[in-house]
């Protein structure tokens, strides 16, 4: 879709959009192709508008950055033209197009614009590469078929077409409703910008009880200045770290963090950026991080905080039917491993209750502490948490041995990857403030080597958990335009969805929920014994969710 806007770049062109959407429309109805385009995010998005609404697609962004990561070809462009230059041997063009300049095209110039061009060759050669992966040794808890990677290409383009369509349709959203909860916890919204009074009171407090005058809360400086005076020195002002902490300071300290983040993160002035027709329209980014999990570009989509979810209401007639997975990356890890007791554990409704009654004497949070230990890299200090590791061991050692193999593979400097084949990008640099001039260089490299060695061990597991919420939320976009267009997926978070929905197609709606993660679960694991429950809750409002 080549399109001009008023300064002569491309850009979106009303009567073109129009045209395509009749043409697309009616090829939808007879065909239902899969439409191949660039990315989503502009393409479908600009469709979106006139009422085009596809069923299947190939979007050439993800498919492209999958594979190049798979080639362990880390931190290349994705974008359209940059892979087709590659193809070319070309120079690739950076992201930004430059803006067009009034110096006149050489004579001999190629001015012709070769988008079509481009996305039948890319295409193509996507195509290839997923019938024949070729990419460097690394470690998988599975062989990476084929089928595997086609099935990340479907679930990265199926993901790309939900997040453009959740971006376009918004979470229903009340202004009033929102503008009360923000008066209850931080008073009235002042006028001249500045803090609301309760922050306010709460500096001024804070600022009386380290008798430090016009302290600034704010300042992560200032604050550890003023405890310095104070006799106490702080190693971080995040709160799990003030915590610890006995001055009367404290409590005051960590209610203005709570409230500030609230204030800054989803106030007034994010409901007037963010939030327009009723409905908190956001951007999503689709495998915007190495894991696969979805990023986003400002608003904090994939964060509504509970203080303000009271705000998101259905519409009159509506229901919200809310869902998350259970326990999701310990279940993926059962599956995995396939560790015949943890997957005992994994049939139940509640993993951590069971494994607590198999191999912790009753104790759910120790079996919890175990399990996020093997999975996180926890548990190598001593204490309560290497006593549960132990334990663990002793009870799951093939759901251990899987994680402590990847970690191994990551200190050597090797690639993991997911079980559809998503790849951990290589060792980079240690990151800022992690070496001091005391350091010798092999403290450095053990140093290096281990993080990578935490990095790789969870890789595996929260990658491969993003895989099956990839595939849940494309086979439940599917389900739910066979239920009716107006059950509508308006938000997702890791392993949480939520569908607005007509109050009488409520059940249909949980019952596709419960479908789809059944499907997700053959379709990415094959034949397991392993449970990934998804109980729907059905509420007026997200609040009322568990």
């Amino acid at each position: 879709m080549q399109r001009v806007d008023e300064h002569g770049d491309p850009g979106a062109s009303p009567a073109v959009v129009a045209d395509l959407a009749v043409a697309m429309g009616e090829l939808e109805a007879s065909e239902h192709p899969r439409w191949v385009w660039e990315s989503a995010a502009t393409d479908y998005a600009a469709l979106l508008g006139a009422g085009v609404l596809v069923e299947r697609s190939h979007d050439l962004a993800l498919v492209e950055a999958a594979l190049l990561g798979y080639a362990g070809r880390f931190g290349e462009s994705s974008r359209l033209a940059a892979a087709a230059a590659r193809l070319r041997n070309e120079p690739v063009p950076p992201d930004e197009p430059a803006r067009p300049t009034a110096t006149q095209p050489g004579l001999f110039d190629d001015t012709t614009p070769r988008p079509l061009d481009d996305a039948v060759a890319v295409h193509a050669a996507q195509c290839a590469q997923l019938a024949s992966p070729d990419g460097p040794d690394a470690w998988e808890p599975a062989p990476v078929t084929a089928a595997r990677l086609r099935l990340l290409a479907a679930t990265d383009s199926a993901c790309g077409l939900v997040a453009a369509e959740m971006g376009h349709d918004g979470v229903p959203w009340r202004i009033d409703v929102h503008d009360r909860l923000l008066t209850e916890a931080l008073g009235p919204r002042p006028r001249h910008g500045g803090r609301p009074p309760r922050l306010q009171a709460l500096a001024e407090r804070i600022a009386a009880l380290l008798d430090v005058p016009r302290l600034n809360p704010d300042s992560a400086a200032e604050i550890t200045t003023a405890f310095r005076h104070a006799g106490i020195l702080l190693t971080s002002t995040r709160s799990f770290a003030l915590r610890r902490l006995d001055h009367p300071a404290i409590e005051p300290l960590l209610e203005y963090k709570a409230l500030a983040r609230l204030h800054a993160a989803h106030g007034w002035a994010w409901s007037d950026e963010w939030v327009r027709d009723g409905r908190f329209r956001p951007e999503y980014v689709p495998a915007g991080v190495v894991s696969g999990r979805w990023a986003s570009r400002g608003g904090g989509a994939l964060q509504i905080p509970r203080a303000v979810r009271a705000a998101v209401v259905a519409d009159p007639g509506h229901v919200l039917v809310v869902a998350d997975a259970r326990q999701l990356e310990p279940r993926v890890l059962a599956a995995l491993s396939v560790d015949a007791g943890l997957i005992d554990a994994a049939r139940s409704g509640d993993l951590y209750d069971a494994m607590a009654t198999e191999a912790f004497a009753g104790d759910r949070a120790t079996a919890k502490i175990a399990i996020l230990s093997a999975m996180y890299g926890g548990g190598t200090g001593g204490g309560s948490s290497a006593v549960a590791l132990a334990t663990f061991r002793r009870r799951y050692p093939r759901a251990l041995g899987l994680v402590e193999a990847a970690a191994r593979v990551g200190e050597a400097g090797g690639l993991v990857r997911s079980v559809l084949g998503r790849t951990c990008p290589y060792a980079g640099v240690a990151p800022a403030g992690t070496t001091s001039e005391t350091d010798d260089v092999e403290a450095q490299a053990l140093r290096r080597s281990r993080d990578r060695g935490r990095f790789t061990r969870n890789f595996v597991i929260q990658a491969s958990a993003a895989d099956w919420a990839g595939v849940l939320l494309a086979v439940l976009r599917g389900r739910l335009a066979g239920i009716d267009d107006a059950a509508r997926l308006v938000f997702f978070q890791h392993d949480e969805v939520v569908v607005h929905a007509p109050q009488a197609l409520a059940g249909e709606v949980a019952a596709a929920i419960d479908a789809a993660a059944d499907e997700a679960t053959r379709l990415v694991f094959g034949s397991t014994d392993v449970s990934f429950p998804m109980p729907a809750t059905v509420v007026p409002d997200y609040a009322a969710a568990k």
